[in-house]
């Protein structure tokens, strides 16, 4: 048992830690160990804790996570000093001074409403983000029922009253809209009844948007249009709305990426200003190119990139030391030397947030001229950098690294497939390149693997879900589709990337300085179970699935099989979504402590803050922190990224759409990936597209549906169809403004000649899928 004394410094030392800024809801063995307590004090922390939640200090989350009930409270100190402890209401503030700070965003201070961000799902519902800037860290998002909802659209700022819903559980109910985040929409023209009506793209609406008298404008049924609401819709009114802009038919390839556009808010062209401050720096900056900066242009150099690739901003060197131990250079382009914080260049970098990669165009986060120019660590050209040097023991253990300026030579830029090429047959390439370019990318390819097995063997978990890539003719038409493959030549770069992030991280979290990391979060005890649940019903031998390495071993154990892609996405369903956030809380699916991105300044605005951070140590200054800043600009960037990949999935699917109504009644080999009573989700083998079956399309019977057993049964033999079964599907439907595939089952187990697509193997039913994985995800 402690002493009075020491237990009024363990409870002061808890409250300081649980309060902080940067401080996320953890169990109370974790606020031990990072309160760096002797073990055997967990008992007593752990029975403070519970002191302190019946006394109001703290709350228990979920799963017995510790959190602030409110503003700091009064603590016991055994220091006298100016301190002072104001009451407001119910609630305890420690104040050094002036007003004490007003309500946690809420209404006139009454703890009964929140302010802050709405997000809706696609089930109607949404969820509330409270209010950044405000004194409460850790809070969790507060439910709102799509009854609740009122006229509110995705990334509303509003007001939200607190009620308790079914089952006790507290949720919202939207009071009122205090700002909008958008006010013009995508929509599709039809007419109802002879009156002129607005499908909005991506919202969910019982009707149609009214838009008055449409007489003079060039309008066909079907047409892609603009839309400014006027009056937003809700439960009880379609909303109002007029028509700015005809995009053209909605058959036209280019108004499907126009439309896509306008739907998700992004931004395309530049302002002119913008345009011109990126002249202007760029003549600047050059006048000083090379200024105090450690010169590495000598050392052989190289990037790797897809074969379309524009932009170019992550090089690699690589060598052995005296003592035979690697050391790894990553060089990346030297973005925040172009772009000045706080310049029309830098407001509208952070507007986007993010370059968005759409399947005929890019929507860069700079212009052209920084980022495909300047900034594009292009082949034979000196180029400014931020670099990473990273000593590794042969076995792939960090023993020492540093970060500099830089100035770069890339000697040879590489496609993915030509570095495969290289790796299948190392000699045929000895005479097409210089001898110490072909050490390198042998050296390369030693240590990426190495880095990866101890990657692997630390417990990362690594996801194959397909990312589809379409191929589009001149006109910009859809003529195929295919799933990306990710290679040992993706697995070279992304296992030097991710080194270079970690290292930076560590490095900026050893100085003690708050920054803009890229965290994932644990899944919840109750996803996890879900998960095993799943995994043990379709067949899966399979223990308790909290364990990192049992959901590696799962995921090995199905890999290259028919259930290699229901397994995968169920495990990605079960994982929290990656986010920016100042506070530590780690990367679950990497297994790292220590994680940021670094990587890619000219496309994500999180890495070019990262580069500023670092120009202020490098140049011996102090970097001032406004932690709430960060918090609200964590919560900037995860929005626009999660937008931008919206928008690349939607646009990707919209186009397929397109190019499968072309060919209906034709047949693909397809394999179930989920199953419901209402039918069967399927995606394509080999167009990797997504369609459901309906009952009624299958073979005449009548349908049980066994949910523990994921499969549809039938009471005639040879009726049942399991998850991972593969099966031939013919195009019955596409519906593209809702976004629909439908499938029907195809009797036979091999396809008539004129029924085949174009792009079809012959395949036999019952054979495997071949494994299909894709390139490094944004982690």
């Amino acid at each position: 048992m402690l002493a009075f004394m020491e237990e009024t410094e363990l409870i002061r030392r808890i409250l300081e830690f649980v309060h902080h800024p940067d401080y996320r809801p953890m169990k109370p063995k974790a606020i031990c160990q990072r309160l760096d307590l002797d073990p055997e004090l967990f008992d007593d922390v752990r029975r403070q804790v519970k002191r302190l939640v019946k006394r109001g200090d703290l709350v228990y989350l979920g799963q017995h996570r510790v959190a602030a009930a409110t503003a700091p409270p009064t603590v016991p100190s055994t220091a006298s000093g100016g301190e002072a402890t104001r009451r407001s209401g119910d609630r305890h503030q420690t104040v050094t001074g002036g007003e004490a700070p007003k309500g946690k965003g809420d209404k006139d201070g009454d703890s009964k409403h929140r302010q802050g961000t709405i997000r809706l799902a696609a089930g109607g519902f949404g969820f509330l983000r409270p209010a950044a800037d405000q004194d409460g860290v850790g809070q969790e998002d507060i439910f709102i029922p799509a009854s609740a909802i009122g006229s509110a659209m995705d990334g509303d700022t509003v007001l939200v009253r607190l009620r308790r819903g079914r089952a006790g559980k507290q949720e919202g109910e939207v009071e009122e809209v205090l700002q909008r985040a958008r006010r013009s929409f995508a929509g599709t023209f039809h007419r109802i009844s002879g009156e002129p009506r607005v499908w909005l793209d991506g919202v969910l609406q019982q009707q149609p948007i009214e838009v008055g008298d449409v007489r003079g404008l060039p309008l066909e049924e079907g047409d892609k249009v603009v839309v400014e609401l006027v009056r937003y819709p809700d439960m009880f009114h379609p909303g109002e709305g007029v028509i700015l802009e005809v995009l053209g038919s909605s058959h036209n390839p280019a108004v499907d990426t126009l439309a896509i556009i306008h739907q998700f808010g992004l931004a395309d062209a530049f302002p002119e200003s913008v345009i011109e401050e990126a002249r202007q720096q760029a003549d600047a900056a050059l006048q000083a190119e090379g200024d105090g900066r450690r010169d590495v242009t000598e050392q052989p150099t190289v990037t790797i990139d897809p074969v379309d690739a524009r932009d170019f901003d992550d090089a690699i060197s690589l060598c052995r030391n005296s003592v035979g131990n690697w050391e790894l250079q990553v060089h990346i382009a030297d973005v925040a030397h172009f772009v000045p914080t706080g310049s029309e260049l830098d407001r509208e970098a952070l507007r986007r947030g993010t370059s968005v990669y759409l399947p005929d165009r890019v929507l860069p986060m700079l212009p052209e001229i920084i980022s495909n120019s300047l900034a594009s660590l292009q082949p034979d050209r000196v180029r400014l950098a931020k670099s990473v040097l990273i000593e590794f023991s042969p076995e792939g253990t960090p023993l020492h690294w540093e970060v500099f300026n830089s100035r770069i030579r890339n000697h040879r830029r590489f496609t993915y497939e030509e570095v495969d090429a290289y790796l299948a047959s190392p000699e045929i390439w000895r005479d097409r390149l210089t001898p110490d370019i072909h050490q390198l990318l042998r050296d390369m390819h030693t240590l990426a693997m190495t880095l990866r097995q101890r990657r692997m063997a630390d417990g990362a978990i690594e996801l194959s879900l397909p990312e589809v890539k379409i191929e589009l003719d001149r006109g910009g038409k859809v003529k195929g589709a295919k799933a990306v493959e990710q290679t040992e030549s993706h697995q070279i770069i992304e296992e030097f990337m991710l080194a270079a992030n970690e290292t930076v991280a560590a490095w900026l979290d050893e100085l003690e300085i708050p920054f803009l990391r890229r965290a994932h979060a644990p899944p919840r005890r109750s996803k996890l179970k879900q998960l095993t649940n799943f995994v043990q019903e379709i067949g899966i031998d399979c223990q308790w699935l909290e364990s990192r390495f049992e959901i590696q071993r799962v995921l090995g154990q199905v890999r290259d099989t028919p259930l290699e892609y229901a397994v995968n996405y169920a495990v990605l369903k079960s994982l929290s979504k990656a986010v920016y956030q100042p506070q530590p809380e780690g990367h679950y699916a990497l297994n790292k402590v220590h994680y940021c991105h670094f990587t890619s300044p000219i496309r994500r605005y999180p890495d070019l803050t990262v580069h500023r951070l670092i120009d202020q140590l490098l140049g011996g200054r102090s970097p001032k922190i406004d932690r709430q800043g960060l918090v609200r600009l964590g919560y900037h960037c995860s929005d626009t990224e999660q937008n931008a990949e919206a928008a690349e999935r939607e646009l990707v699917r919209v186009k397929l759409l397109f190019f499968l109504s072309k060919r209906i009644g034709e047949v693909l080999p397809a394999i179930i990936t989920s199953i419901y009573p209402e039918g069967l989700q399927l995606r394509g083998t080999e167009l990797p597209v997504e369609g459901f079956v309906p009952v009624a399309t299958l073979p005449p019977d009548r349908y049980r549906y066994d949910k523990h057993a994921h499969c549809l049964e039938g009471f005639r033999h040879g009726n049942l169809f399991r998850l991972g079964d593969p099966m031939w599907v013919r195009i019955d439907h596409v519906d593209v403004p809702r976004r629909q595939l439908q499938f029907a089952w195809q009797a036979g187990t091999e396809p008539s000649a004129d029924q085949r697509s174009g792009n079809s193997r012959k395949q036999k039913t019952g054979g495997k899928r071949a494994a299909a994985k894709k390139p490094p995800r944004r982690r």
